[in-house]
């Protein structure tokens, strides 16, 4: 039985190995065939997807794997703070200089 196009998909969406994603989907055809009775019509189908997101879904909960993304943000953010200040003082700094020459201070546009 072929799996489902989509099951790469699938996989990298609950954080998975291709491998173990391959795995449920057959663990779920089974299923759905000894649920329904009958294989290939779409009640099988949507039987067999539906265990299979069920089974994804538990997969997913049974792997630890810390979520770093608000942790990178906030140490990159921290990283920026100084040029961003180093930045905001040269435009004042230009800003004042030009004023005291006489310049009209460029807009940006």
């Amino acid at each position: 039985m072929k799996a489902p196009k989509l099951l790469p998909w699938y996989a990298r969406k609950a954080g998975i190995p291709l491998e173990r994603a391959n795995t449920l989907w057959r663990r779920a055809v089974r299923e759905a065939t000894i649920q329904t009775g009958w294989v290939g019509n779409s009640e099988y189908w949507g039987a067999a997807n539906d265990i299979f997101l069920d089974l994804l879904e538990a997969e997913k909960t049974t792997l630890c794997s810390p979520c770093v993304t608000p942790i990178l943000r906030s140490q990159q953010r921290m990283w920026n703070m100084p040029l961003t200040a180093m930045e905001d003082m040269f435009k004042a700094m230009s800003a004042n200089w030009q004023r005291q020459v006489g310049i009209e201070p460029r807009k940006a546009a």
